[in-house]
């Protein structure tokens, strides 16, 4: 009985895991708008034509005779979430229930955010249902300022959604930096500088040993291809003292491939981080003096870093596992305070693709892949919603645990409810 039960076990599982995804079938997206982030700007009454997970063409007029259509008021590329701890903490204060980080663990820079990715965390389908079809999603660091691998994932929530593993390294420095290290910011240089040393010296550091002067031989390994300039290192720092350190560095060790997470004084700075082409992925909702790295905090930041030259991803830090999703009203609010709204849709879109080299992803152009969004509004209007999600060209769910729970509850049988609760 127990033998003839896991059969038919296994052959229900094999026939799930082998079950096929959806069809990326061929649809003609016509919008009003259509924000196709080229050369070709904002299209009135466009039509975007995707195929085969796609995109065919990018134009004006009427669609192909015969192919299925969507309508939409706006249409734009899906939009990307360039900082995230989307779908590795399902309840934030519940231990069992997040992997963002491991205070009490011997690693630091050899975790892998991706092994402990959940495609079916809630909060993937409400990023997906507010229009992002990609997350940058990066550890959170708990014991040293060496917080490990992040990834990129599509948020579709199927299995294999993660297509970049190891795609940068994130550490910490200023405030939170310094009092990993042991209270200081010249602990937190000290700790960046001896694991740079332990990379270069690997070979003889660690050829008796396993623990270096910073990094474990693990860690050591993890972070070679970031101090090589072969890897993307993310840096949160938002005073403009510590962003000068980081430019000096950077100056130090020109290979690098450096991004800076926070950045809230940036503006003091901008001339410099664009002249060295240094990304910044700002929340352009922090405007306060929250902290001693943040007295020169302002709305305009983002603005002012965009116009200096700076390429701005926005992102939302206040609440990064599940509500990514805010970027855009974010991104709204930094264009009522100076910054335009091309460049707002380029920090949602093209500019974390670049930042990540997301090849094909952040642009509607023929030849791209197909992740498109249709809205019902202006993107950055708060009362916008998307109408529609294509991920790889297939039409995504528009559908979360939020939806089912609100659709059950509106229309909920009363009749047989006990005296008690009748009104």
């Amino acid at each position: 009985m127990i033998r003839s039960l896991i059969s038919s076990l296994a052959v229900g599982l094999a026939a799930f895991s082998a079950a096929p995804a959806a069809a990326a079938e061929p649809v003609a997206i016509l919008g009003e708008k259509v924000w196709t982030g080229t050369a070709q700007g904002t299209l009135t009454n466009g039509v975007v034509v995707i195929d085969n997970g796609r995109i065919v063409s990018v134009g004006t007029g009427a669609a192909p005779a015969g192919m299925p259509q969507v309508k939409a008021e706006w249409v734009t590329p899906g939009l990307i979430s360039a900082f995230s701890r989307t779908g590795i903490a399902e309840v934030p204060g519940e231990k069992s229930a997040n992997d963002t980080g491991a205070g009490g663990s011997p690693f630091s820079a050899a975790l892998n955010a991706a092994d402990g990715f959940n495609p079916d965390a809630t909060p993937i389908a409400v990023t997906r249902l507010e229009g992002f079809t990609r997350i940058a999603v990066a550890p959170d660091a708990r014991a040293k300022l060496f917080a490990g691998q992040g990834f990129l994932a599509d948020t579709s929530g199927l299995p294999g959604s993660v297509f970049k593993d190891r795609a940068f390294a994130f550490i910490v420095l200023g405030e939170r930096g310094a009092s990993l290290s042991g209270g200081s910011r010249p602990a937190a240089w000290a700790a960046l500088r001896g694991a740079f040393d332990d990379v270069r010296f690997f070979t003889a550091r660690y050829m008796t040993h396993n623990d270096g002067n910073v990094l474990t031989r693990m860690d050591a390994q993890a972070f070679m291809p970031a101090v090589k300039g072969d890897q993307l290192i993310l840096i949160e720092a938002r005073r403009t003292s510590d962003l000068e350190a980081i430019m000096d560095f950077k100056q130090e060790n020109p290979m690098l491939k450096i991004a800076i997470v926070g950045a809230d004084e940036g503006w003091r700075v901008a001339d410099r981080l664009a002249a060295m082409k240094i990304p910044v992925i700002v929340d352009a909702f922090s405007n306060l003096p929250a902290s001693f790295s943040q007295l020169a905090a302002t709305s305009e930041n983002a603005g002012r870093l965009a116009k200096a030259g700076v390429p701005v991803a926005i992102v939302n830090l206040d609440d990064s596992s599940h509500q990514a999703r805010l970027a855009t009203q974010i991104a709204g609010n930094a264009v009522a305070n100076g910054l335009p709204f091309d460049t707002a849709m380029k920090a949602l879109t093209t500019v974390p693709a670049e930042i990540f080299g997301m090849s094909g992803l952040g642009v509607l152009a023929p030849g791209a892949r197909a992740d498109v969004v249709a809205w019902d509004g202006d993107p950055l209007e708060i009362t916008s919603a998307p109408t529609a999600v294509f991920i790889d060209g297939v039409s995504e769910p528009m559908e979360s645990r939020q939806t089912k729970l609100r659709d059950r509850y509106l229309s909920l049988d009363h009749t047989d409810r006990p005296l008690a609760y009748k009104h």
